[in-house]
């Protein structure tokens, strides 16, 4: 059950997330504007939860995605959208925090 739940907040993760940026992968926060101004990650782009179905056409399709948010529940979200909008690599980072800290 434990490793059930890091999975869903991206506390564990398959894939290296600096690999994945190697392979020109975009990290998507999905928290809301004024959360990811009050921090967030290098080169992330911004898009929140409520408004990611109509700002599919920003990302692309055919590189991976990682999500992240505050704790990893929106970000497992909106990884539930991608996937359902027909991008095939899509990762939840978990908190924007965690993704940082594995940039490092």
């Amino acid at each position: 059950m434990i490793k059930f739940f890091k999975n869903l907040l991206g506390a564990s993760s398959k894939r290296n997330i600096a690999e994945l940026m190697k392979k020109g992968a975009t990290i998507v926060d999905v928290r809301t504007e004024r959360e990811f101004k009050s921090g967030h990650v290098n080169g992330s782009v911004n898009i929140p939860l409520d408004s990611l179905s109509k700002s599919i056409s920003k990302l692309k399709k055919d590189k991976p995605v990682i999500t992240c948010c505050a704790s990893g529940m929106r970000s497992s979200a909106a990884k539930g959208i991608l996937l359902n909008h027909g991008f095939a690599e899509v990762y939840n980072g978990g908190s924007w925090i965690s993704v940082q800290q594995k940039l490092e």
